[in-house]
C-alpha cells in the first residue's frame, strides 16, 4: 500500500477501536513513524515511542524490588499509566532477539510483568525489511504472528500531497515531478540518498540557499542544481494570477511545463487567485497539464476552506466548468 493507503487503514483501526497489535513494514524514510504522528494529532492521542534496541530487557519489564519477601517488578516510568494514545515500537527489528522476545508479551497480552497496557491505547510497530541494509534482526516467528502486518511503499502522488501543504519548497516538488524516480533511490556507498525524509530536510537547505548533496547525496544534488537553472524560463506568475495572462504563452520545455504547473499551484494562495491561473492554464496549456494542476490544486483549496468559493467561481465559467465535468467523470472512470 502506499502511504495514503497506510495512514486510511490506521485511521480506521483508531476509529472503530480496533486495538489489535499492528506492524508497519516499509524503507527507511518514507514517513511509516510520520504518518503515526499526524495521526495521533488528528485523533487528540499521546504518542510514546520507545525504541527497543535502545534498551535492556530490564528496562522495559522494570526492576526486582523486594517487597514483604516477595521480589516484585517495578515498570518504568516512560511506560504509559492513563488517557488514550499509541504506544509505538518504532524500529522494532533493529533490537536483539532478546528484547523482541520480551517485547511478545507486551504486544500480544498487553502486558510485561506487573505492568498493564490502559484500556485506551493502541500498540503499534515499525520496522525496515532487511533488503533495505537497515542492520535488522530476523523478527521470531511467535512475535510476528502476533501482529497484523501492513507493507508500505514509496509513492510520489501522497508525497506530493504531504509536501504541498507542508510548505515544501515548489522547486523540489516541481523537480520530484520530473523525476519521481529520485523520491527514494538508497545509494549504498554514499551516506546521503534521497527519500522522503532526506528530500524534506533538503527543502530546508534550499530555503536557505545551502547545498543539498548533505542530504540527497551529490549525483541527486547536481541534476536538481541543473533543473533549478531554467526557472529563468518560466513566465511572471504575477499577471497569470491577477487575470491579466492571456499574452504569456506557456513553456515549451517538459522540465519548465512541470515547474509552471507547481509554482501557479504553490501561489494560489486563495480561490481568486486558483481561478484566475486555472483559467489561463486552460487556454495556454494542453489537457494533461490541466489535469496536473487540478489534481493539487482541489486539495489545497479544501485544506485552506477556499473550495466553496473556487467551485462557485469555476462555475461561472462555461468553458472551465465543462473541462471539470471532464475531469470528474475521467478520476471516476
Amino acid at each position: 500500500m502506499n502511504p495514503e493507503d497506510l495512514k486510511t487503514y490506521l485511521d480506521r483501526l483508531i476509529t472503530n477501536n480496533l486495538k489489535i497489535s499492528t506492524m508497519i513494514w516499509g524503507a527507511p524514510g518514507i514517513g511509516k513513524s510520520s504518518i503515526v504522528e499526524q495521526l495521533a494529532i488528528v485523533h487528540q492521542l499521546e504518542v510514546v515511542d520507545i525504541r527497543l534496541s535502545q534498551l535492556a530487557p530490564t528496562d522495559l519489564r522494570g526492576l526486582p524490588v523486594a517487597e514483604s519477601g516477595v521480589s516484585k517488578w517495578f515498570p518504568p516510568e516512560f511506560l504509559p499509566r492513563q488517557g488514550r494514545g499509541i504506544l509505538f515500537l518504532d524500529e522494532i527489528n533493529m533490537a536483539p532477539p532478546t528484547m523482541q522476545g520480551m517485547a511478545q508479551q507486551l504486544i500480544l497480552d498487553r502486558r510485561v510483568g506487573s505492568y498493564v497496557v490502559p484500556d485506551g491505547w493502541f500498540v503499534w510497530a515499525a520496522g525496515n525489511r532487511k533488503e533495505d541494509r537497515a542492520g535488522v534482526f530476523e523478527m521470531p516467528t511467535p512475535l510476528a504472528n502476533r501482529f497484523l502486518h501492513l507493507q508500505v511503499e514509496p509513492d510520489f502522488e501522497s508525497f506530493k500531497t504531504y509536501a504541498l501543504g507542508q510548505g515544501i519548497h515548489e522547486q523540489i516538488i516541481a523537480f520530484l515531478c520530473f523525476r519521481p524516480s529520485l523520491l527514494h533511490k538508497i545509494d549504498p556507498q554514499q551516506p546521503a540518498w534521497c527519500s522522503p525524509r532526506s528530500w524534506m530536510m533538503a527543502s530546508t537547505l534550499h530555503y536557505h540557499g545551502l547545498d543539498l548533496a548533505a542530504a540527497i547525496g551529490a549525483a541527486a544534488s547536481a541534476e536538481f542544481q541543473a533543473f533549478t537553472t531554467m526557472y529563468h524560463m518560466l513566465p511572471d506568475f504575477t499577471p497569470i494570477l491577477e487575470g491579466r495572462g492571456s499574452h504569456i504563452l506557456f513553456p515549451v520545455e517538459p522540465s519548465a511545463r512541470y515547474a509552471t504547473a507547481i509554482g501557479l499551484t504553490v501561489h494560489a494562495t486563495d480561490a481568486n487567485l486558483a481561478y484566475h491561473a486555472f483559467q489561463w492554464l486552460s487556454q495556454a496549456a494542453t489537457s494533461e497539464w490541466v489535469q496536473l494542476f487540478v489534481s493539487d490544486l482541489l486539495g489545497l483549496m479544501r485544506s485552506r476552506g477556499q473550495l466553496g468559493i473556487f467551485a462557485a467561481l469555476i462555475a461561472k465559467d462555461p468553458s472551465i466548468e465543462k473541462f471539470m465535468q471532464d475531469y470528474r467523470q475521467l478520476i471516476a472512470a
